[in-house]
C-alpha cells in the first residue's frame, strides 16, 4: 500500500492582525469580532478560551432557539463557525499559554512544521483524543483496550456492538472470511476475529483508520488476521466472503449543514451502491449484517429507513433477521437530545441473497 497522508486539520500561520483575547477584555465586543468574521487569538491562560467559549455559548443560546433537533443542528452550526475563528498558537510543538496540556500529535502529526496556529475546538479535540490515544478505551465486548488514532470515531455507547456480539456467538456459518466495511477504529472487525474467523478484510475511506489501526496491531498475529485497505465500499477486495458486516452513518446529510461528515452523514447514493456492490461481493449462502438505528426516523430526519427500502425494492437481499435493542438513557450531565433515546433503539440487520 502506497503511504498515506494523514487526514488532520491545516495548520493556520501567524497573522498580524489577530484580535488579542485575554482576562478583563469585554466578552460580548470580542464576541463581535467573532461575528464579523474577524479570528480571535487566546492568550496567557490556556483557561482563557474556555472562558470565551462559555460566553459565546450564553451569547447564542440567548440569540437563537435550541429546542428542536434541527434548531439544536442550526445553533450548532453557528457554534461550529464561530467557535473555529479562536485561534491558539502552537511553538516548537507545545502550546504557548500557560497551564495548557501536553499534546503528543502536535508533533506526531505535524513533522514538517512545529510553529502555527489552531482553532481551539481544533485543540481541545486534540488533547481529548490524545487522552484516549495514549490511555487507551475499554470496550465491553472486547479483551484489550483500544487505542483510537487522531480523527477516528470509535463507540461511546455499546447496544449495538453487544447485539453484533451475540449474533456472532450464535453464527454457525463458515469462518473463513469476512469484510469489514468502512471499519473505522477496528471493533466490529476485532469482534469477529474474536469469534473464530481466520480472515477480516477491511475498507476506510479515512487514511487515519487505516494509519492507526496498522500502527495498533504492529507486529502481532491481529496484523496477520485483519487486512486493511484504503477504499471505499470494498476497495480492492475483489473475492466474496460469507460474511460482510457494515455499520454506516446513521443520519442522511443535510444540505444545509456545512462540514459534513462520512462518519455520521450518509447520501443519497451510499446504500443503492453498498448494496449493488454487495451482491457481488457476499458469497451464495452468505450473511450480510447492518448495524443501524431508528434515529433519522424519529427525529424526522428521514421518512423511510434504506434498508427496509432495499429489502422491499431492491430485489437482491432477503431479510433473515431484524434483532433491535433499546438505547440506554442518556447521562444525566448531557441535555442533548436526550428526550429522543426513549425511542431511540439499534438494529441488527441480518440479509441474505433474495431467492
Amino acid at each position: 500500500m502506497k503511504e498515506l497522508k494523514v487526514n488532520r486539520p491545516e495548520p493556520f500561520l501567524p497573522l498580524q492582525d489577530l484580535v488579542i483575547y485575554n482576562r478583563g477584555e469585554d466578552l460580548q465586543q470580542v464576541i463581535k469580532v467573532l461575528e464579523s468574521g474577524k479570528p480571535v487569538l487566546i492568550t496567557e491562560f490556556y483557561n482563557n478560551g474556555a472562558i470565551l467559549l462559555r460566553g459565546l455559548q450564553e451569547h447564542l443560546n440567548r440569540k437563537l432557539p435550541n429546542k428542536s433537533f434541527k434548531e439544536q443542528r442550526i445553533y450548532r452550526s453557528e457554534y461550529h463557525k464561530l467557535s473555529n475563528l479562536i485561534k491558539i498558537q502552537i511553538e516548537n510543538h507545545q502550546l504557548l499559554v500557560k497551564k495548557s496540556p501536553v499534546i503528543g500529535w502536535f508533533e506526531k502529526l505535524y513533522p514538517d512544521t512545529s510553529d502555527f496556529l489552531l482553532s481551539l475546538p481544533q485543540v481541545q479535540g486534540f488533547n481529548s483524543a490524545w487522552q484516549w490515544y495514549k490511555n487507551g478505551i475499554t470496550i465491553p465486548v472486547l479483551r484489550n483496550k483500544i487505542h483510537p488514532y487522531y480523527g477516528i470515531y470509535f463507540p461511546t455507547r455499546f447496544e449495538h456492538l453487544e447485539l453484533f456480539d451475540n449474533w456472532l456467538k450464535r453464527y454457525t456459518g463458515p469462518k473463513k472470511s469476512a469484510i469489514d466495511v468502512g471499519f473505522g477504529s477496528g471493533v466490529l472487525a476485532l469482534q469477529i476475529i474474536k469469534h473464530g474467523f481466520q480472515k477480516v478484510f477491511g475498507t476506510d475511506t479515512n487514511p487515519n483508520a487505516v494509519i492507526g489501526l496498522t500502527e495498533s496491531m504492529g507486529e502481532t498475529k491481529l496484523s496477520r488476521k485483519i487486512e486493511l485497505d484504503f477504499g471505499s465500499l470494498f476497495g480492492k477486495w475483489d473475492k466474496p466472503a460469507e460474511l460482510i458486516v457494515f455499520n454506516p452513518p446513521w443520519l442522511p446529510e443535510a444540505r444545509n449543514v456545512e462540514n459534513l461528515d462520512a462518519a455520521i452523514y450518509y447520501n443519497d447514493t451510499l446504500f443503492p451502491d453498498f448494496f449493488k456492490a454487495a451482491k457481488q461481493m457476499l458469497l451464495p449462502d452468505g450473511k450480510l449484517v447492518l448495524i443501524f438505528s431508528n434515529l433519522a426516523e424519529i427525529t424526522g430526519l428521514a421518512k423511510s429507513n434504506p434498508i427496509e427500502q432495499e429489502i422491499a425494492e431492491g430485489g437482491r437481499f432477503q431479510l433473515e433477521k431484524c434483532y433491535t435493542k433499546n438505547v440506554k438513557k442518556a447521562s444525566d450531565k448531557t441535555t442533548r437530545d436526550s428526550h429522543y433515546r426513549k425511542t431511540e433503539e439499534v438494529q441488527l440487520w441480518v440479509l441474505t441473497h433474495a431467492k
